[in-house]
């Protein structure tokens, strides 16, 4: 079930990043609100060095030209989790670091790949990053601010680690297991340190990536909390709200001599039939379960296996797990193509449910890449604040850059989804009709 979390909220404030996948540069990246951020869509989070609060966006959007690295700046982020979550566990002292530099430049593949961000995690304000190459953690550190000024908690390099004064007992236990490609949270997370695995977990529990290109997964979650009869009962009322014709959903498990027959064919395929040593878990193979929606036909309800229903219900059907899940637990969801398959309306109250501070509670916040115009509206049409609106561009060098809409200082009028289709705040392709009418013409030759 979807469970509903207690204690302070969380959120992220920003990320930063270099070297990574398109990224040649440094990258940044802020869910701080600004002045242009309404009442409405302001959420303040209490931090215990400050009487003022901050004022984080609940919803953040990036839009750009195909190709021009709205995914990867998703992806860079959920490599920063996986690194967090497995650099001690699943690694040896020789195996090297996990990570994905530019390639479309040599000196960048040789540069250490950077990450840092800054949260606010039960009401301390964090501030963690580091530095990795293809072999070892070259830098790695972690501040908090208890009394409004910034705290060492650990700072290491490769040849020493400082602990700060709050830190030093939990740093000397941790210290022996330190490895040179071990990221010190990972390890912290491994053995449990008080101090340290609060920030481990946010990673882990706190940062959900919902990728496009693997819908499916989406949808296993879903199938998961419809268990529950309360939780089924919210997501009956998102598939209703949705207009889809759906009157009931219900887990689909796949059947178990099915699973057996594709583990066979797939290690014959694979070359290790009657090697018991190879398991599947090495193949990487993993069968999920499903859903089964039903439909009200004139003879009685009818159940309809995921291939008979079209693209946008298996799209929104898989969606409404992670979002319930972001939604009680404060979570960070990070949406890869929000407005794929689905149409305009939905997308609209996808983006509502975040932003509307009775439905979201626990200062979930959406971190998503569109291509829908629509999304940025004309004046006050916009479903988005002007400082939740966020740009990316590759330049000639195949270099991607992230910026913000308020760089451009728009009008509190300004129309914004024209503004973009023409060209005014860059991140539009550059479409050359000649190359493709000759393209078709060397077909007719």
């Amino acid at each position: 079930m979807s469970t509903r979390e207690e204690g302070p909220p969380s959120a992220l404030l920003s990320f930063t990043a270099s070297n990574v996948r398109s990224y040649r540069d440094e990258v940044h990246f802020s869910l701080l609100a600004t002045r242009l951020a309404g009442e409405e869509i302001r959420r303040p989070i209490q931090t215990r060095s400050s009487k003022t609060p901050l004022n984080v966006l609940p919803a953040a959007g990036l839009f750009g030209a195909n190709a021009s690295g709205k995914s990867t700046f998703l992806q860079a982020l959920a490599d920063m989790r996986a690194t967090v979550a497995t650099s001690f566990r699943s690694g040896s002292s020789s195996s090297g670091m996990y990570r994905r530099p530019f390639l479309l430049d040599e000196d960048a593949r040789s540069r250490p790949t950077s990450f840092e961000i800054e949260l606010v995690l039960s009401g301390v304000h964090w501030q963690y990053g580091f530095e990795v190459d293809d072999a070892n953690v070259v830098g790695e550190y972690a501040y908090h601010y208890p009394n409004g000024r910034q705290a060492l908690v650990f700072d290491r390099t490769q040849s020493k680690t400082s602990f700060g004064a709050s830190f030093r007992s939990s740093g000397r236990k941790l210290d022996p297991l330190l490895r040179d490609n071990a990221l010190l949270l990972s390890v912290a997370g491994a053995a449990n340190d008080k101090q340290l695995e609060p920030l481990f977990a946010w990673f882990l529990r706190n940062l959900r990536l919902a990728q496009s290109t693997n819908r499916a997964s989406r949808v296993v979650r879903t199938s998961e909390i419809v268990q529950d009869p309360a939780t089924k009962h919210r997501v009956m009322a998102l598939l209703r709200a949705a207009d889809l014709g759906i009157c009931d959903i219900e887990r689909a498990p796949i059947d178990p001599d099915v699973a057996e027959r594709l583990q066979r064919v797939l290690r014959v395929l694979q070359g290790v039939e009657g090697d018991p040593e190879t398991t599947d878990e090495d193949m990487n193979v993993v069968f999920e379960d499903s859903v089964r929606l039903k439909h009200q036909g004139l003879a009685g309800e009818v159940s309809l296996e995921p291939e008979f229903e079209s693209q946008g219900t298996m799209v929104w059907v898989g969606l409404i797990g992670p979002v319930l899940d972001a939604l009680d637990g404060g979570h960070v969801l990070l949406a890869d193509e929000l407005d794929a398959s689905l149409h305009p309306h939905l997308v609209k109250l996808l983006l509502e449910m975040f932003q509307d501070p009775s439905l979201n509670q626990r200062c979930a916040q959406l971190i998503f890449n569109a291509h829908d115009v629509s999304i940025l509206g004309d004046s006050d049409q916009s479903i988005l604040g002007r400082d939740q609106i966020w740009f990316a561009r590759k330049d000639p060098e195949g270099a991607t850059s992230v910026y913000p809409l308020v760089d451009f200082r728009p009008r509190r009028d300004e129309a914004l989804a024209r503004r973009y289709l023409q060209g005014r705040f860059g991140a539009v392709p550059v479409i050359n009709p000649g190359e493709a009418r000759s393209g078709l013409e060397l077909v007719d030759k």
